[in-house]
């Protein structure tokens, strides 16, 4: 089967001031993942970053995208994994890598087939599939959701207690550029990212999970001083560019993937943002 793919040109804070609801969704929101039997792929031009997903019902082989001009997808490219369904595998040429719900995985550039399978077909595997340019190869390397770099931040009081799980990052996985983490929110808690931060240095990419039936995330964007808002169901994701802020606010819990690349490896470079400042 082919690989599914559309493109996301790059928006400039003055442009998105005039957004409605619709263009807003359009420019920035990736609703269609996490399709059974197919591999969906989001090429953005905020540093030229790609965000998708593989459901293997079957096994789902990774192919080229135009837009790469590649003769294969991981010719000049690095690429991170989590699993958010059932047990599966990646199968990066010839070595199979186990991953099970909440597993990552990071597949340094020149690999050349890269195939996703799924334990049981009727609890498929659902990776979720994060990619960045590189410009050297590394060594591919799982990280169990066990083994990734703990912070516990936040407090009930004020409604952010959250536990982030450093996955792909510097001092557990060496990359290029590509960093991804999942942060998950404890019960009672619903603010993510506050206070909210920019880094002009790099953009970002989140993705949604855990989200209750019927809940749902209010996930909020733009400049500090200009913000909007996007409403996020469970397994979708929002593209953040690098002068904006990313945060949200849920009706329940939830977990977020996150996922960036650009300038520089420091993931406490951001310019954090005062609350009381927001507008």
């Amino acid at each position: 089967m082919m690989t599914n793919y559309s493109s996301r040109y790059a928006s400039s804070p003055q442009a998105v001031k005039q957004y409605d609801t619709k263009q807003l969704r359009e420019e920035f929101l990736i609703d269609n993942l996490m399709q059974e039997g197919e591999i969906t792929l989001t090429y953005s031009h905020y540093d030229r970053y790609i965000a998708g997903s593989a459901t293997p019902v079957t096994p789902l082989t990774l192919e080229t995208i135009d837009p790469l001009k590649s003769s294969y997808f991981l010719e000049r490219r690095e690429m991170g994994i989590i699993n958010v369904g059932g047990n599966g595998s990646v199968v990066v040429d010839g070595t199979e890598y186990q991953l099970g719900f909440k597993d990552a995985l990071y597949i340094g550039s020149g690999n050349k087939e890269v195939i996703f399978k799924s334990d049981d077909s009727k609890n498929p595997a659902k990776f979720y599939i994060n990619s960045a340019p590189a410009h050297k190869s590394f060594p591919n390397q799982k990280v169990s959701l066990a083994e990734a770099n703990k912070l516990q931040l936040g407090t009930m009081e004020t409604a952010n207690h959250r536990t982030v799980n450093q996955m792909i990052i510097g001092g557990i996985v060496t990359t290029c550029q590509l960093q991804m983490g999942m942060t998950e929110l404890k019960p009672g808690s619903v603010w993510n990212t506050m206070p909210a931060h920019v880094h002009d240095r790099r953009m970002e990419v989140y993705f949604y999970l855990d989200i209750p039936e019927n809940q749902a995330v209010c996930h909020f964007m733009g400049e500090p001083q200009e913000t909007r808002h996007i409403w996020m169901n469970n397994h979708q994701a929002v593209i953040s560019p690098p002068w904006s802020i990313h945060s949200g606010a849920g009706t329940s819990n939830y977990t977020f993937i996150w996922g960036m690349a650009g300038e520089n490896l420091d993931y406490a470079d951001m310019d954090v943002c005062k609350i009381t400042d927001l507008r």
